[in-house]
């Protein structure tokens, strides 16, 4: 049966913390609060516990999943070819609402779906998500909903959804921001924006002037 922790108390969230990353690295799922909406993750090294999240909302292969972090230094081991710009996109705006699709290491033995060579991965601004990232290391996680429904902003909304497929609901409250992250690809020439979202096209060029966006 799944467990819930209240994250605003103290005792709970360390409780709580504790029993998320054991439920990680037992190949389990779990639900997070992130900056954006509420997420459903799991070991990205383990093909069948993103086997089983994609399953639990509903979701086919060919939306892969995307990758959170805890540190800008964890993409080093994780992504190849990444530009100057891309990296000056993670300094303007990690942690915070801005994945980045990129190509990853080929020699990693993950399997998020139909990726086609790359991923999408994101270090999310929210104390609850950081620590867990920290103490587990880069999770698949994607929103906590079943395809097709809203995206949850609040842990009531992930667990009415997901029900007793997850082990862990890690309650942080109402998320801050009602808007999913913004994704632009930096795997070719120059940036795209694929989705904006809590980052504005505006707000992007003041550090890539040369953004493009995707019709």
């Amino acid at each position: 049966m799944a467990r819930r922790y209240d994250c605003n108390d103290a005792t709970d969230r360390k409780t709580g913390l504790r029993e998320a990353a054991s439920a990680v690295r037992r190949g389990e799922l779990v639900v997070l609060p992130t900056d954006t909406l509420y997420g459903i993750g799991a070991d990205a090294f383990s093909a069948e516990a993103v086997g089983d999240l994609l399953a639990a909302k509903g979701r086919g292969r060919n939306m892969p999943t995307p990758v959170l972090i805890g540190s800008p230094n964890t993409l080093h081991g994780l992504v190849t070819d990444f530009s100057e710009q891309a990296w000056e996109l993670v300094d303007a705006f990690w942690p915070g609402g801005l994945t980045l699709v990129a190509r990853h290491q080929p020699s990693l033995a993950w399997d998020l779906g139909e990726t086609r060579g790359t991923v999408a991965v994101r270090m999310p601004l929210h104390p609850v998500a950081i620590e867990l990232l920290t103490e587990v290391g880069p999770m698949a996680v994607s929103s906590a909903n079943l395809s097709g429904h809203p995206a949850p902003e609040d842990c009531d909304a992930a667990r009415a959804m997901l029900g007793d497929s997850v082990s862990v609901y890690l309650d942080g409250g109402p998320t801050p921001s009602t808007l999913p992250s913004s994704i632009v690809d930096v795997t070719g020439k120059g940036p795209v924006l694929l989705r904006e979202g809590a980052l504005t096209a505006a707000q992007l060029r003041e550090v890539v002037p040369d953004l493009e966006v995707a019709p």
